[in-house]
C-alpha cells in the first residue's frame, strides 16, 4: 500500500500493512512484481475491512477474513469475480499479513489461520483419440512423409512412438542412453522424478521405430559430435534437449493439424487408452511412475466421461 494514500491509510490497519510491505521489501527481498501484487491485494483487503468498521488489525475476526474471501469470489461493482486460483493467490497476502502481525505482537491471534483457500477445479488431462495419435505419429516424418528416410525423420518418429508406446515423460525420454533400451525384450529403464528409476514397456511399433533410428539415423547424427551415450541426438551430435523434443512434438502436431497439444499429450493418451482398453488402474500407476494411485485415478474420470458421452448419444432413452 502506498504510504498516506488509499482507504484506511491513516488507520492502525493501514499502518500494519505498510509495516508488513516494508518487511517483505527489505527483509524478505521480494521481487518488485511480487511486491506490487501484495500491495494491490492488501489495498483491497484494507478497503473491505474499513467498510466493516475494522480500523485495527487486532479487531479483525475469522468471519471478517471469510467475508473478504467470499467477496473475492463474488466480485463487486469495481472488481469482477475471481477464479478459485486467483482468490487463493490473493488470500496468500492476507494470511502472510496476519502471521506477521501475530509474530510482531500487533495482534493476539491469527484470524486467517483456519481460512482455507478455495480449491481450483481439477483439470482433467487432455488425451487425443487413437486416430489423432496415428496422424501425429505419421506427421513426425514431415509433410507427406518426405522426411521418413532422413536421420531427423527417423529420430522424430522413434521419439514420438516411444513417448506414446511407453507413457514416458519427455524429460525421461531425452534422458535415455542407448544402453537403457532393450529392444529384444521390449523395455526401457527411465529415471523418473526424484531420480526414481522404473521399467517401461516398448511396444512393437515403438521398438521397430527405435531400431530403424539406431541403425539408419543415429550413426549419422553422432558423427556431427564427439560421441556419447544419449539415445536421442540433436543435429550437432549432442543429447536432444527437452525443449528440442517439445519442438519435435509441436511441429508434428502442426502438420497433423492438431491443436492444444502439450508436452504431456502422448503420456495422457497412453494412460487413457490403456484404461479404455481395460487395464487396471494400479498397473497404469506403475507404468506412469506415480507415487500414489490417486494421481492416476484422474484418468478414470476421463474414461467415465467418455462412457457418459457414448451413453447419452447412443441409448434410446438416455435423453427425454
Amino acid at each position: 500500500m502506498d504510504a498516506g494514500s488509499g482507504p484506511g491509510a491513516g488507520s492502525a490497519l493501514g499502518a500494519a500493512v505498510r509495516t508488513y510491505l516494508g518487511h517483505l521489501a527489505v527483509e524478505r527481498g521480494l521481487a518488485a512484481n511480487t511486491l506490487s501484487s501484495y500491495r494491490r491485494d492488501l489495498r483491497r483487503y484494507v478497503r473491505v475491512q474499513d467498510g466493516r468498521g475494522r480500523t485495527s488489525i487486532a479487531d479483525i475476526t475469522e468471519d471478517d477474513v471469510r467475508a473478504y474471501l467470499m467477496g473475492l469470489r463474488e466480485g463487486d461493482e469495481e472488481h469482477p469475480p475471481l477464479s478459485a486460483g486467483s482468490a487463493a493467490r490473493a488470500l496468500v497476502a492476507v494470511r502472510g499479513l496476519h502471521r506477521f502481525a501475530l509474530r510482531e505482537g500487533l495482534a493476539s491471534g491469527d484470524p486467517a489461520h483456519d481460512v482455507k483457500p478455495p480449491t481450483p477445479p481439477r483439470r482433467l488431462p487432455k488425451a487425443i483419440t487413437l486416430e489423432e495419435v496415428e496422424r501425429l505419429l505419421a506427421a513426425a516424418a514431415g509433410p507427406s512423409g518426405d522426411d521418413a528416410g532422413t536421420a531427423r525423420g527417423l529420430r522424430d518418429r522413434a521419439l514420438l512412438e516411444l513417448l506414446y508406446g511407453s507413457g514416458a515423460r519427455i524429460s525421461e525420454a531425452v534422458g535415455l542412453d542407448v544402453d537403457d533400451v532393450d529392444l529384444a525384450e521390449g523395455f526401457a529403464r527411465v529415471a523418473g522424478k526424484g531420480g526414481k528409476a522404473r521399467v517401461v514397456p516398448i511396444g512393437d511399433y515403438a521398438a521397430r521405430a527405435v531400431d530403424a533410428y539406431l541403425v539408419r539415423a543415429r550413426p549419422e547424427l553422432a558423427g556431427a559430435g564427439r560421441g556419447g551415450p544419449a539415445l536421442f541426438l540433436n543435429a550437432r551430435g549432442g543429447r536432444l534437449s527437452r525443449q528440442g523434443a517439445w519442438m519435435v512434438l509441436r511441429a508434428a502436431a502442426d502438420r497433423a493439424r492438431l491443436t492444444k497439444v502439450s508436452p504431456h499429450t502422448l503420456r495422457h493418451s497412453f494412460a487413457t487408452h490403456l484404461l479404455d482398453g481395460g487395464a487396471d488402474v494400479r498397473v497404469v500407476q506403475e507404468l506412469l511412475g506415480h507415487a500414489s494411485v490417486t494421481t492416476t485415478q484422474v484418468y478414470t474420470l476421463v474414461t467415465v466421461q467418455l462412457l457418459r458421452e457414448v451413453y447419452a448419444t447412443s441409448h434410446p432413452r438416455a435423453r427425454s
